[in-house]
């Protein structure tokens, strides 16, 4: 997966600088707000922050630090869509969802031991993924039924983690949840 495709297609949507006194975050050039980017050591103006210095602040606080490059080696699309989350939320976000999600999607514990919700990937996470693709399949559905994690679906799983509580209960997940067809 080439990364930089994606952190173009971001930069493209967040355009260049802006201040708009309506927006919490402040001076922002390439969606970077100013705190992110002093955070990440970058402490010019912010109208002269380098493109380049853009893409680096994406690849590393958005990409590489929450992991997403192990999960794209498992499930491309899904790791771009938790990109697109950890940009917007922030990554213990994006994180959280993929935990819930996947906690929606295992049945009750069957296919996989349900994730702590800690705001990290680890080897379990990238465990459970695994299993979920091992037997959903990559296009993430059970036996041809809507049940993905990209949310595409009714009842996307990435959805349904979005509406659910910050630390659902195995227990809590009902069949209406998720269809499973698979018994």
């Amino acid at each position: 997966m080439d990364i930089s495709k994606i952190i173009d297609a971001v930069i493209a949507r967040e355009g260049g600088y802006v201040n708009n006194p309506d927006d919490r975050g402040g001076a922002t050039n390439f969606g970077i707000t100013q705190a992110v980017a002093r955070a990440q050591g970058y402490a010019a103006d912010m109208r002269d922050m380098p493109r380049d210095e853009a893409v680096s602040i994406y690849t590393r606080l958005y990409w590489l630090k929450p992991k997403l490059d192990q999960i794209a080696n498992a499930a491309p699309e899904l790791a771009a869509k938790l990109f697109d989350i950890a940009v917007n939320m922030g990554p213990a976000t994006a994180i959280g969802f993929l935990k819930r999600a996947l906690n929606v999607m295992n049945r009750m514990g069957k296919d996989f031991a349900n994730l702590a919700p800690v705001p990290i990937i680890d080897d379990a996470t990238l465990t459970a993924l695994n299993a979920f693709l091992e037997k959903r399949g990559a296009a993430g559905t059970a036996c041809g039924q809507p049940g993905d994690l990209l949310g595409e679906g009714n009842r996307g799983a990435l959805r349904v983690a979005a509406e659910e509580p910050a630390h659902p209960q195995p227990d809590a997940v009902s069949a209406s949840d998720v269809a499973d067809a698979c018994g």
